[in-house]
């Protein structure tokens, strides 16, 4: 038997129970979990003020970090205790062109997202978590101690899928829209490992921006936010002392649209945009550009959820290398019984460079 924290019903608390060992069958690993990160807006996601789509009952949590404790007959470069890293983005195998995405333990797109979710539904908030062999990545040896560190990839993983998606290229000069939230300075960490040149952070926290640039030196320029577009866009230029070559928005959805617009509207002629984050989803104003300035500009507006399967092992080997340092994070650990009080922590502290992580095998 293992246990678990499992949701019944929206705007409860997530109660620990205990659940038979995982079985699996071809194409699919069992992983035991030694850490799994709490996103800031989980506790908004098990409220059902996010309207993310979830089969209940269902444990929650998305990702993790753990050893494999059994693998499929299918599997051949895989081990039994290797240590992986779990990606929670599963998506059905009988349409390459389109298939169906579910987060694992955490949401699902669309009908066949929903399918699928019946079947991956459980996440990590669990001793141990069951999951498709593609989404199984060894990330080499390392110490217990260090998972908790390792669970900041959630973090980075999703603004690289966005940053791949637009093609940002070393030397190039970006705006991150959004820099001073939790994915938002992932972002900006993300951006500096892969080349860019120039990185304008824009945000209110001022203590944040200047935390940004002490982070990361000279390339951060930081821009204070006044609210007003045209002010905002000609700060974001001014910082730029060039042209910007890409803008990458990873707002939340309380956030006007005219922030995103603000940034979107400072990149180039031939610039490319991506936009991953969240305005407009929760109702308000939708984000609307002018017709003429896109197609005169040539301007490419790429919408991305996610992230390519090929990410996960670009990032492993980015922190292998040195060039993302792990250690830009502090983690607060909690055990499998203290899950509501985690979840309820990541709420209150979703900072910049902070995560919340469940240490199941405590």
């Amino acid at each position: 038997m293992m246990k678990a924290a499992v949701l019944y019903e929206f705007g409860s608390e997530l109660k620990i129970e205990e659940m038979p060992d995982l079985r699996i069958g071809s194409g699919e690993v069992v992983v035991d979990v030694v850490a799994t990160g709490i996103l800031p807006y989980t506790k908004h996601v098990l409220s059902g003020e996010r309207k993310y789509p979830m089969t209940l009952p269902m444990v929650p949590g998305a990702g993790a970090i753990g050893r494999i404790r059994e693998l499929g007959p299918d599997s051949t470069h895989l081990k039994v205790g290797e240590w992986v890293s779990c990606d929670p983005t599963v998506r059905s195998r009988d349409d390459a062109l389109s298939p169906d995405i579910t987060l694992q333990g955490a949401s699902a797109r669309g009908a066949g997202g929903l399918r699928l979710q019946n079947y991956y539904r459980h996440g990590s908030f669990a001793e141990q978590i069951r999951v498709p062999t593609e989404n199984v990545y060894p990330i080499g040896q390392i110490k217990e101690a260090d998972a908790s560190k390792w669970c900041a990839q959630m973090v980075l993983i999703v603004p690289l899928g966005g940053l791949l998606a637009i093609d940002l290229k070393p030397g190039e000069t970006i705006v991150i829209s959004g820099a001073t939230g939790n994915f938002g300075s992932g972002a900006v960490m993300m951006a500096l490992a892969l080349g860019a040149s120039r990185v304008v952070a824009p945000g209110r926290n001022e203590k944040t921006l200047a935390d940004l640039v002490r982070r990361f030196g000279a390339r951060v320029k930081p821009v204070q936010l006044t609210g007003d577009e045209k002010i905002d866009r000609d700060q974001m230029m001014q910082a730029a002392d060039g042209p910007i070559d890409c803008v990458f928005d990873i707002l939340p959805p309380q956030v006007p649209a005219s922030v995103v617009r603000s940034a979107l509207m400072t990149v180039r002629e031939s610039g490319r945009v991506a936009l991953m984050g969240g305005v407009g989803m929760l109702g308000g104003e939708e984000l609307s550009l002018p017709y003429p300035w896109i197609m005169r500009n040539n301007i490419t507006i790429k919408g991305k959820w996610m992230y390519p399967r090929e990410a996960n092992v670009q990032l492993i080997r980015m922190i292998r290398a040195g060039l993302v340092d792990l250690n830009q994070f502090e983690s607060r650990d909690f055990p499998l019984v203290g899950v509501n009080q985690a979840i309820a922590d990541a709420a209150a502290n979703g900072k910049a460079f902070m995560t919340t992580v469940l240490r199941p095998a405590h």
